[in-house]
């Protein structure tokens, strides 16, 4: 196969070919990464993390009002060196869980600079994050507007709050994770009043100061205007809680959800241009309501990490139903990465021992686990002689794989091993058997 062929199946730029016939991912051969760290494996490349950070972050310092901040939401990928980067990269972060306050916590990072989102914070997720010196609660609720105000009184202190809205937008991705409609289980509608009055219930409690606003309409977004349009319904509101309440908001958290690239067929996005065009239409909808352009955040998950990963494993067995279809099978699946099994979800995935050569089989990548939807990901093409013991690399895995594996099956998570220019080291070790059973009694 032409290396031209070959690096038109690529959907990032830090996938190369070597002249041994190997992937290369972040400059270092996958297939020695295998045989050093064994697989299934998680890779990251950090210096594409770091990259993807300081290109939200120049792009927010050329667009934003002083004060505003990106986010990354750890729900992507977290774990405790993910939180040191961010740390380093003077980056905030969106926590959703007391898990992921305690892993950044642990890490070192600034709380201050953390925003708690959530739909049902209990009391002692409420007390818990303050006891950690979280910035900024994302009030979802009316009931967690008055758990945040009664634990902030006991402490005779005062908690930082932006309230959660859903602006009523549908971004056309995937209904799992299409979070702007009316109906959706996350925020306070503003069409049907339940925003204004959960912003005159904030206003009313001693032990909160009122910043703001959020809202998040989905998820792989990319040549859609729904940031640009959910900017001008916020904007509008907050214009509109200024004349009725004499609120003027201060903080307008737009969310995350830009799109990365799964395959070669996705589209390329400019953050950036991205970033610039909603800015220019804040502004603008800014100076026709007579409102000031206030401090913004935005929270990229996995526009910071998605391209940064890569996920390698060893084919077991090629089966092949004459008349019918072709399956590969690897020593991973499901539990380290279900996102086809929940979402039909897109990646692209190559022999990284091989890639050099052609690929006239077409076979379905499936996983071990005793489950007839354990797949990866249909219609791959393979090197007919595809083997036991060829590596299978599969694109694009820096989120929600890790963060969203299991043990399902009683299987190991796999190990995370960060890639720098200088080298590679474990960030997060391989699970045990030992370690499936430390719990049980």
């Amino acid at each position: 196969m032409k290396a031209n062929e070959i690096a038109a199946r690529f959907p990032c730029d830090n996938l190369t070919v070597g002249e041994n016939g190997h992937l290369f991912f972040a400059g270092q051969d996958t297939t020695a990464l295998a045989a050093q760290y064994g697989t299934p494996l998680y890779l990251l490349d950090e210096t594409r993390i770091r990259k993807n950070c300081r290109t939200y972050k120049a792009a927010f310092k050329a667009c934003y009002p002083e004060g505003s901040l990106p986010l990354y939401a750890g729900k992507a990928n977290a774990f405790k060196q993910i939180y040191r980067i961010m740390a380093q990269e003077d980056m905030g972060i969106d926590v959703v869980s007391c898990g992921e306050i305690y892993t950044a916590k642990c890490a070192g990072f600034d709380m201050r600079k953390a925003f708690f989102h959530g739909n049902n914070k209990t009391d002692a997720d409420v007390a818990f994050a303050m006891d950690a010196g979280v910035g900024v609660f994302v009030a979802d609720n009316p009931e967690e507007v008055l758990a945040i105000e009664a634990e902030a009184a006991k402490r005779g202190a005062t908690q930082k709050v932006i309230l959660r809205l859903t602006p009523g937008i549908d971004t056309h991705t995937y209904a799992a994770v299409n979070t702007g409609k009316v109906d959706s289980k996350f925020g306070n509608a503003i069409a049907t009043g339940q925003a204004e009055s959960i912003t005159k219930l904030a206003l009313a409690q001693e032990h909160i100061a009122l910043l703001g606003y959020h809202c998040h309409i989905g998820s792989q977004v990319f040549t859609e205007d729904v940031f640009e349009r959910a900017a001008v319904i916020m904007i509008e509101f907050m214009a509109e809680m200024r004349r009725k309440l004499g609120f003027t908001a201060t903080l307008l958290n737009l969310g995350g959800g830009y799109g990365v690239r799964y395959t070669a067929d996705d589209p390329v996005l400019d953050i950036g241009e991205k970033i610039a065009s909603v800015s220019e239409t804040l502004k603008a909808t800014c100076a026709r309501a007579d409102f000031p352009v206030p401090q913004i955040c935005m929270e990229p998950g996995r526009s910071i990490v998605a391209d940064a990963g890569l996920t390698l494993y060893t084919v077991g067995a090629l089966k092949q139903i004459t008349g019918y279809k072709n399956y590969v099978s690897i020593d991973g699946g499901m539990p380290d990465n279900p996102r086809f099994a929940l979402y039909r979800s897109s990646y692209t995935c190559l022999c990284a021992n091989r890639i050099a050569e052609d690929c006239s089989l077409t076979a379905s990548l499936v996983g071990r686990c005793c489950e007839s939807g354990d797949i990866i990901q249909e219609n791959v093409p393979f090197p007919a002689d595809i083997q036991r013991g060829d590596i299978v690399a599969v694109c694009t895995t820096g989120a929600y794989n890790y963060s969203m594996a299991s043990n399902y099956n009683r299987l190991p998570r796999p190990a995370t091993v960060m890639l720098t220019d200088s080298g590679s080291y474990i960030a997060v070790k391989r699970e045990t058997f030992e370690d499936l059973v430390r719990l049980d009694v």
